[in-house]
């Protein structure tokens, strides 16, 4: 009985090796596919029949406003919020009103 799950055991451990590097390369050339490549057309959105604004996908540098802290009239609330301070964090903090 011993000797035959000496001889099991590895063959086991290479399938199950092998099923799991399949899947990694699977779900990794998926990923490398969801990624544009130069050249490439960009995606259709749902409202393709809307016009476009230039640079509306770029947000670099602009102040988002979380879903979380808008009212139901989407005004930013005026409840206290809970805010959490790490040690060393000595910048003053960001309001959306504030430029830069």
């Amino acid at each position: 009985m011993n000797a035959i799950l000496s001889q099991i055991f590895p063959i086991l451990y290479g399938i199950c090796f092998l099923a799991l590097l399949w899947q990694a390369f699977r779900v990794m050339g998926q990923g490398f596919r969801a990624v544009s490549a130069p050249g490439d057309r960009p995606p259709q959105r749902a409202n393709a029949g809307a016009p476009s604004v230039p640079g509306a996908a770029d947000r670099t540098g602009r102040l988002t406003i979380h879903p979380e802290l808008l009212d139901a009239q989407g005004q930013l609330t005026d409840e206290d919020l809970l805010t959490v301070r790490f040690s060393g964090d000595n910048e003053r903090p960001a309001f959306p009103g504030d430029p830069g």
